[in-house]
């Protein structure tokens, strides 16, 4: 249970808050690159400041204030421009610091405007625009693993969801929470609607999967990392697992991130929970998907984006994919969850560690101090989980072993069915399944390998 002030320090973003201080701190997503090209204006909201995001003509991109300084004119209407972006109502020019370098029919000699608009610094990665808003000078964009992993292709699913950022990012800190949200709540929702024999018949489908985790549970645990922190279960056969054994849950990336399926692996993912304001997050499922050495991952120009449904053309709530299924205990919990009237249990004490670690490093910046993952020079790639991936040993790569077998169905249980690349993933699925039939056939006759 949180008091008041401490529910608002942890969740208010808007600036001169507290957590919104920290968060301006980080090179933050904002767009897909993919949306330039179809548009290349287009108005975001991000930590609660309304701005615009463009590329010129000459392929620069800005982020500045969304009303023009003459009359006002949302400029989310506004004109690229070979250095910037032009106002359409009377053609003022603004270039990527906010700054106002023409003005037309105003005459000659001009004086300058010491009025500015805000400006942002912006950069490309990975098929997204990432904005760093804080102050100057700006650090490294962080160069995070799935971002740049070689021989992949990847696609981006969008999703607005009403809540809070935090109730967001603390369903990573819930490792408990896919024994009803993604297995019971599953389950009752394909009985519902007569598909329970028909989606779930092979025992490797999600739900059975995640229904077994809330079977012999002994414990939770959770510590911190360099980048954020770990934690899973641990299960005693004595309670009724198949065995004594500790089962490691997604990865924490400070202070928004989530890393599901290891780095190298024919699916892993973050999941992005980016603070639109107070209120709503812009949640960003950034999905990779690796081919090992052996197989050749298909020529990607454009990383393309989808928007994943959450409603059917009634209205209701659709309930049959995992991301929806989060997103709408995430919103059940309110606006902004009222932390004051929570209780918790002992399968919460990865959430206590989260929200001790978001006070931390707010903390930090408060003092003048560096928070973390602030790089004044990234790595040339920077490994959440530690390591970089081990082909040698494939079988670690894959926690969620239908994850790797979407080619036979089982990629109705994700957002990933929405998207635009989904028949190119089943491929290279396919591809990586007969590399590892021939691999395995090989090494069967190989007496080195017996």
């Amino acid at each position: 249970m949180l008091s008041k002030e401490q529910n608002d320090r942890l969740t208010q973003v808007g600036p001169g808050t507290p957590c919104g201080e920290l968060m301006r701190r980080y090179w933050i997503p904002i767009a897909p690159s993919a949306q330039l090209l179809e548009n290349p204006v287009r108005k975001v909201r991000i930590l609660g400041e309304d701005l615009v995001l463009y590329k010129d003509t000459s392929g620069g991109l800005g982020l500045i204030g969304d009303r023009c300084l003459h009359r006002n004119v949302d400029l989310q209407f506004g004109i690229p421009d070979k250095c910037g972006l032009r106002c359409p109502y009377h053609g003022w020019l603004f270039d990527e610091t906010g700054k106002c370098v023409e003005r037309p029919m105003e005459g000659a000699p001009q004086a300058e405007i010491k009025q500015k608009l805000k400006g942002y610094p912006v950069q490309e990665m990975g098929g997204l625009v990432f904005a760093y808003m804080g102050p100057l000078p700006a650090p490294d964009l962080p160069r995070w693993d799935l971002f740049v992993w070689p021989n992949s292709i990847r696609q981006i699913g969008l999703t607005v969801i009403d809540c809070n950022w935090l109730q967001c990012q603390e369903n990573t800190g819930d490792p408990t929470h896919s024994a009803w949200a993604h297995g019971h709540l599953f389950e009752y929702e394909l009985s519902r609607n007569g598909k329970l024999d028909e989606r779930s018949s092979d025992n490797l489908h999600t739900l059975h999967q995640r229904k077994r985790v809330g079977v012999g549970i002994k414990e939770i645990y959770a510590s911190q990392t360099e980048h954020g922190f770990r934690k899973g279960i641990r299960y005693s056969k004595d309670l009724g697992a198949d065995a004594d054994k500790d089962v490691e849950h997604s990865t924490v990336i400070f202070p928004f991130y989530t890393q599901t399926g290891k780095t190298g692996a024919p699916r892993s993912e973050y999941q992005i929970r980016v603070p639109i304001d107070d209120t709503h997050t812009y949640h960003i499922c950034y999905q990779c998907y690796a081919a090992p050495p052996g197989v050749e991952a298909p020529e990607q120009d454009v990383v393309p984006y989808y928007i994943p449904p959450t409603h059917d053309d009634t209205g209701r709530p659709i309930l049959d994919y995992v991301l929806a299924q989060d997103a709408i205990v995430w919103v059940a919990q309110g606006p902004i969850a009222d932390r004051t009237t929570e209780l918790l249990g002992r399968t919460d004490i990865p959430i206590v560690v989260l929200r001790r670690q978001l006070d931390e490093q707010i903390k930090r910046v408060e003092q003048g101090l560096e928070p973390m993952n602030y790089f004044q020079k990234s790595p040339d790639i920077i490994h959440p989980l530690g390591s970089a991936p081990d082909y040698d040993k494939p079988e670690s790569l894959n926690k969620h072993g239908f994850r790797k077998y979407y080619h036979k169905g089982f990629a109705n249980d994700d957002a990933d069915r929405y998207g635009p690349l989904i028949e190119t993933v089943k491929d290279l699925h396919r591809a990586i399944e007969d590399f590892e039939i021939r691999r395995a056939a090989g090494q069967q006759r190989d007496p080195a390998h017996a």
